[in-house]
């Protein structure tokens, strides 16, 4: 069934990580239309540990001399037959990545399955293909919407934060103008749930839920938002919001946020449709 993990925790090699590392570095890798976790949206159907290999160049930043010899395998499902190519590539480059930067992984592959293109795209990757030379029929700068995705979850993100200052008492006028010293993140140290915002020239503090905030800092800083000079909180363009502008700002992260609700809940019914009809084959 997919999303369950083999039982145990074997090792094949002193160095080969172990399968619930792997399931912790794929649960960093979203679904690029969606900005949630493959693990999370239980993409994830296989983690086999194996022996030694030839490091690939899938996209991790380690080197040949910080890797080990051990190789592990991953398999993903996606909703439907027909997921986007372009994004069905980013997530197995993305999964690959994460797991060749664990200690002791010298090279990862990984599966796609149940998928059309499900050959072209997983030779493509393991083979250190681009997606131009991989999938005859690619169209446009894969970058480019991996940017433009990128830069809807940042909007996606910052509307919750938003939401949760505006739920707490800040006001338009206040939150155009902050910045990130004013927000105190661990004020209840590492385990802490909530930060703390400081507005009106620190004579208030606002308490919101901490990951509304780090999920908005986390995705801004990913797609290059210089955090540490300008306000916290930008328009869809990166600018900084006047007060005039700001309900405008409100609702087009809201529109890509409905936007992206609905996509979800679209794939999750189709997830859970071929969920339902791989069970009745292995029932039969």
């Amino acid at each position: 069934m997919a999303g369950e993990f083999p039982s145990g925790e074997p090792l094949t090699s002193a160095v080969t990580p172990r399968r619930s590392a792997v399931r912790n570095a794929l649960d960093g890798v979203t679904d690029p239309e969606l900005d949630r976790s493959i693990v999370e949206l239980d993409y994830i159907t296989g983690i086999e540990l194996g022996g030694g290999e030839t490091p690939s160049d899938c996209g991790s930043d380690a080197t040949d001399g910080d890797r080990g010899s051990g190789t592990v395998t991953v398999r993903l499902s996606l909703p439907t037959a027909w997921c986007s190519p372009a994004f069905a590539w980013l997530m197995l480059v993305d999964a690959c990545a994460a797991v060749e930067s664990l200690p002791g992984v010298g090279r990862a592959r990984v599966v796609l399955e149940d998928h059309v293109h499900e050959t072209e795209l997983t030779e493509g990757v393991n083979g250190d293909r681009v997606f131009a030379e991989a999938f005859d029929d690619a169209d446009g700068d894969l970058q480019a919407v991996r940017r433009e995705l990128n830069e809807k979850a940042r909007i996606v993100r910052q509307h919750r934060a938003l939401d949760a200052l505006l739920d707490a008492g800040a006001t338009p006028e206040q939150l155009v103008s902050l910045t990130t010293d004013d927000v105190a993140f661990d004020p209840d140290g590492p385990d802490s749930e909530r930060v703390v915002v400081s507005v009106a020239d620190g004579a208030i503090r606002l308490c919101v839920p901490r990951d509304s905030m780090v999920d908005y800092v986390e995705k801004a800083e990913s797609v290059g938002l210089d955090l540490d000079s300008g306000p916290l909180f930008r328009t869809p363009e990166r600018e900084p919001i006047s007060v005039d502008e700001f309900e405008l700002v409100r609702r087009r992260g809201r529109l890509a946020s409905v936007n992206m609700r609905g996509q979800g809940g679209v794939c999750a019914q189709l997830h859970e449709a071929r969920q339902r009809s791989r069970e009745a084959e292995g029932a039969d």
